[in-house]
């Protein structure tokens, strides 16, 4: 699995690539993050960071470049999960667990649905 580095605003705009389910330009990247003030050079520097990183995939068709994702965004989540668990909690699934049940008041359903999710994984 890709272990790729995206940075938070880099993270915004993957996050419109992934939604897209299609090729995507980067005018259709612009209007989408548009509410953020980004400048299309900034844009423009984001997608080629990106492109370089794997992260997206760019294919010029005439004028235009289409981009589609290089990691999918579960991909993504569970890396970035790794790195969290590895870097924070000493590689320990467990403590993870611990540590976030702790924070969390959980209700009945998810309290069950945890437990099938341990269970089938316990098989």
């Amino acid at each position: 699995m890709k272990n790729i580095s995206i940075g938070d605003a880099e993270l915004e705009i993957m996050k419109v690539v992934w939604q897209a389910k299609e090729p995507i330009t980067s005018l259709e990247i612009g209007k989408a993050v548009e509410e953020k003030g980004w400048k299309k050079t900034t844009i423009a520097t984001f997608l080629t960071r990106l492109t370089e990183k794997g992260a997206l995939q760019a294919e010029k068709r005439g004028k235009l470049y289409y981009y589609t994702p290089g990691i999918t965004e579960k991909e993504y989540r569970k890396s970035q999960t790794r790195n969290l668990i590895k870097s924070l909690y000493h590689g320990s699934v467990r403590e993870f667990a611990v540590a976030l049940f702790e924070e969390e008041k959980l209700s009945r359903e998810e309290i069950l649905e945890l437990r099938a999710i341990f269970e089938e994984k316990g098989e």
